[in-house]
């Protein structure tokens, strides 16, 4: 009973610092939500699981990863900004939440990206623009992983209720 009760608290744990990461980025989000299942497997049983459970999760997972970095990336470029500001605004957005607790998330990346245009010689006002842009990827980035993050934990619901029992 104390195994069950401990590893369902890991488990929700998990899928919640997954939930956060989303937001937060220095949580590792959909590597929590992954690990979450073989908490599970670990606690009760793998035997629920079956090669297409894990075919289906890693590719959300391989999608997410690949998505999270072109969407942030396209929103950037959409706007203008080059190859140098979607770099900086990953390092804002990875030292943004650090720096400014409050309003890191956001303004990391966006001085990054403004930043970046300003040291290209660009003028404030197309700077400035890139940082919006930056900023609604960074968005736009969070509602993807939000909604594949939720798939993952809604699919591995469905498979364990119905799926792996039969």
């Amino acid at each position: 009973m104390v195994l069950e009760i401990v590893g369902w608290t890991l488990v929700i744990a998990l899928f919640i610092i997954g939930m956060i990461g989303t937001v937060y980025p220095v949580l590792p989000s959909v590597v929590a939500i992954y690990f979450a299942f073989f908490v599970y497997g670990w606690f009760f049983t793998f035997d629920r699981y079956d090669v297409w459970f894990w075919i289906i999760q890693t590719l959300i997972v391989v999608v997410l990863v690949v998505a999270d970095y072109l969407v942030g990336a396209y929103g950037t470029k959409k706007f203008g900004g080059s190859r140098l500001a979607i770099i900086l605004s990953v390092v804002g957005l990875i030292v943004g939440p650090w720096v400014i607790p409050a309003f890191g998330l956001i303004l990391g990346p966006l001085i990054g990206a403004v930043a970046a245009e300003l040291i290209q010689g660009r003028d404030v006002n197309s700077a400035l623009r890139v940082g919006w842009g930056t900023v609604l990827g960074l968005f736009a980035s969070a509602v993807v992983k939000i909604i594949l993050q939720l798939a993952m934990i809604g699919i591995w619901i469905f498979w364990i209720t119905w799926i792996g029992i039969q």
